[in-house]
């Protein structure tokens, strides 16, 4: 996936569920923080973005995930036209350390406004490390694969990844003892 993609999925998403903003929580939030040309090929392999709306509650937060994925989700007329999906998910769907909305990413562009320029849609994306930690936590073969890709090119630090795992929810020790065990074990 490329940055012009994901920032027509903001924009995309926004107009579906009439907001300004939204927030990029997959594998695919990497883009906010770095262009495709910087990344390793395992970094952008995916062709879905996980977008969480941003609401009240959660179960609006659910409705609104569900309007998204309606329209633009997997097998959907928006992904045969434009190659890739945009997943609507709630805020479980991702492990998330302490401070993470603090250090979200702004991505803002021509691409991301409406048809006019006007109303310019945000989609704050997952800082790096924050982004690594939800994705060790899951601990699936394709996320260990994105981290490690990461890693090795020296685009994230695994020490600030390990101290991120220690300041998950207690509900999520032992994903976090998981992980820190693989983020030991891979350096």
């Amino acid at each position: 996936m490329r940055r012009d993609q994901l920032e027509h999925a903001i924009r995309t998403a926004c107009q579906i569920i009439g907001a300004e903003e939204v927030i990029v929580v997959g594998s695919q939030a990497i883009l906010g923080s770095l262009t495709e040309d910087r990344l390793p090929a395992a970094a952008t392999m995916s062709l879905e973005v996980d977008i969480l709306p941003i609401a009240a509650d959660e179960d609006t937060t659910a409705a609104l995930a569900d309007q998204i994925e309606g329209v633009a989700g997997e097998w959907s007329p928006f992904e045969e036209m434009h190659g890739f999906s945009i997943d609507g998910v709630s805020l479980v769907t991702a492990a998330l350390p302490d401070g993470w909305r603090d250090r979200l990413v702004k991505v803002q562009s021509d691409n991301t406004a409406a048809i006019g320029g006007q109303p310019r849609f945000t989609g704050w994306c997952l800082e790096r490390h924050d982004l690594c930690v939800a994705k060790l936590v899951a601990l699936r073969e394709k996320d260990t694969n994105f981290v490690a890709a990461l890693i090795d090119a020296g685009l994230v630090d695994p020490r600030v990844i390990a101290k991120r795992l220690g300041h998950l929810d207690e509900r999520h020790g032992a994903a976090a003892e998981r992980a820190q065990g693989w983020l030991a074990s891979s350096l």
